[in-house]
């Protein structure tokens, strides 16, 4: 027998209720799997997590090296870039913003809350459940360092590039909650870097393109004096950290990905999210269940 999957409406009761009723239950349903707590399961492999810990000791270092050795240096070459150069760097940085992301994610996790029913058949609701979870971890590991980021910037305080001149990297005002002094971490980057690491892991063909994406936006980031290369190093660290601690918080409960190596489920197929889809825009899972009764 098919085990269940862990984000499935489970009560019959919920097939004859409005479809407001039926998407806050399964939202509910579905934060309740994301909190308890996870069952036991083995540990990654050693060299897995040694290997994260130099990263993130090497991130680290270059985030303190750029802020004696590089930001002035950077800020200093940004200033002389032609206008029309910066101006094509304004565009592509409005790209990082975390809403190009979050919005159709949160849209479809909501949509697929609203229609997830057991009015439908077993494969049916199994395939879109599985849509549901990997739109929920996107959602998570993108939305979740990004607003640990908004937090933390504004309570670090540190000053823009722009702001008190170009050539001091160590300008503060702690809490001051102003956005000219919320440079580090950069959100931006912590976005796009998330983005990066949580939508290659769902689909690892995207990663070139990914991170090609990744890469222009923090460059883009201090060629438009938004940032310092140490604020765009330190929202990477935030944002990759981020998306791995997310990714194995699913993988802890049996969510998208393995708990023992971090690899993702096998995918529905494109027929069979098809399928389900002309399900629930028919209606005849439901008419034939209801005729069963």
């Amino acid at each position: 027998m098919t085990k269940a999957h862990p984000l499935r409406s489970a009560a019959r009761d919920d097939a004859a209720l409005p479809w407001p009723q039926r998407m806050a239950i399964n939202l509910m349903r579905w934060c309740l799997v994301l909190l308890r707590p996870p069952p036991r399961r083995q540990a990654l492999p050693p060299w897995l997590t040694g290997r994260a810990i130099a990263v993130i000791a090497l991130l680290l270092a270059a985030i303190v090296a750029s802020m004696f050795f590089l930001d002035t240096a950077a800020s200093a070459w940004a200033r002389q870039l032609p206008p029309w150069f910066r101006a094509i760097f304004e565009e592509i940085t409005t790209f990082g913003l975390s809403g190009w992301f979050l919005y159709p994610l949160g849209f479809g996790l909501l949509l697929l809350a609203a229609v997830i029913s057991p009015a439908l058949p077993h494969l049916a609701q199994g395939v879109l459940a599985a849509l549901a979870a990997r739109c929920g971890f996107l959602f998570l590991a993108i939305g979740a360092p990004g607003l640990f980021t908004t937090i933390v910037k504004r309570l670090i305080g540190r000053a823009r590039p722009y702001v008190g001149g170009y050539d001091n990297p160590f300008l503060y005002k702690p809490v001051i909650w102003r956005p000219e002094y919320a440079s580090m971490p950069s959100g931006h980057a912590t976005t796009a870097v998330a983005a990066a690491m949580a939508i290659g892991a769902v689909w690892p063909r995207a990663r070139p393109v990914m991170w090609l994406y990744a890469l222009a936006i923090m460059a883009s980031r201090v060629i438009v004096l938004a940032h310092h290369p140490s604020d765009v190093v330190a929202g990477a660290l935030v944002g990759g950290l981020g998306a791995l601690m997310m990714r194995r918080a699913f993988a802890a409960r049996h969510l998208v990905f393995c708990a023992n190596d971090l690899r993702h489920y096998p995918r529905p197929s494109w027929r069979r999210v098809k399928a389900a889809i002309m399900r629930v825009i028919t209606g005849r899972g439901r008419s034939q269940r209801a005729s069963n009764r």
